[in-house]
């Protein structure tokens, strides 16, 4: 019996995004992200990954950037051209690096921010609860001011408003980042049930490239602005070019600089 394939929720055909109408960032980039699924973009710094969930959640109109070419669908439509409120509405959330929130509004304040955009906004009760339930340290904390909570509870806070927003598709950008492991795994274990139970769809770019294949089945590669490699992620944990450069082990299991790694074996060689 054939193998039925899930239908892409997130298409990327072929796009270019330039900045200040100079700068090309992305040069032809495509993926896709089955509905319901997770998929991981991994990266070295400037590879273009943020760039890539911009132009995706509609954020880089605020950076003078554009898509100048392809195009980018969402559940079919052609959504490039849209701007980013209107995508929030459509289900596309984008969780920024760096834990931004507010810090001088409580933490049940900042959650509450994340459903300004949603028509039944005002079933607030509801969705708090929904997101104490899988946070439940955020509930003990609702009213500490968010620029006192620790590094992880920010994390939490600003993944629970994406929750809030009811999201189909939530972009994850580094949530992993200046965290200790111990949270790093809680904050995690927590994504892997969301998308279980909420059946959320979640792009994930993260810099702990062992976790990222962990917790993602498919991954693609950025390189300069262009996917390099792709596959599910049991096969790319034991390619050498990602073991080289991205967990710094040589076949013989020593480590390797990331300068001495000169490229990656280019797709098409590696699929063959």
């Amino acid at each position: 019996m054939a193998e039925v394939k899930t239908k892409p929720i997130l298409k990327l055909n072929n796009i270019e995004v330039m900045y200040h109408e100079v700068i090309l960032v992305l040069k032809g980039l495509s993926l896709e992200l089955p509905d319901g699924g997770i998929i991981a973009l991994l990266g070295a710094n400037g590879a273009g990954k943020t760039t890539t969930l911009k132009a995706i959640s509609g954020l880089l109109k605020h950076e003078d950037g554009e898509v100048t070419d392809g195009s980018i669908e969402f559940l079919d439509e052609l959504i490039h051209k849209k701007s980013a409120d209107e995508l929030v509405r459509k289900g596309i959330f984008q969780v920024m690096e760096g834990r931004r929130v507010f810090e001088h509004l409580t933490v049940e304040q900042n959650l509450i921010v994340g459903a300004h955009c949603v028509k039944d906004g005002g079933n607030l009760k509801q969705r708090l609860e929904l997101v104490y339930h899988y946070f439940p340290r955020l509930c003990e904390r609702r009213g500490v001011a968010a620029g006192f909570i620790s590094g992880g509870e920010q994390q939490m806070t600003v993944v629970g408003r994406a929750l809030m927003a009811g999201p189909k598709l939530v972009l994850l950008d580094e949530p992993s980042m200046g965290l200790a492991p111990m949270l790093i795994k809680e904050i995690f274990d927590i994504v892997k049930v969301l998308h279980e139970e909420q059946k959320l769809s979640i792009l994930l770019v993260e810099q702990n490239v062992k976790l990222a294949l962990t917790i993602a089945p498919y991954a693609y590669v950025l390189e300069l602005g262009r996917i390099v490699m792709e596959g599910p992620s049991e096969k790319l944990k034991d390619n050498p070019d990602i073991k080289e450069f991205y967990l710094g082990l040589t076949e013989a299991g020593g480590r390797k600089s990331f300068r001495t790694i000169k490229h990656y074996k280019r797709k098409k060689r590696w699929l063959a």
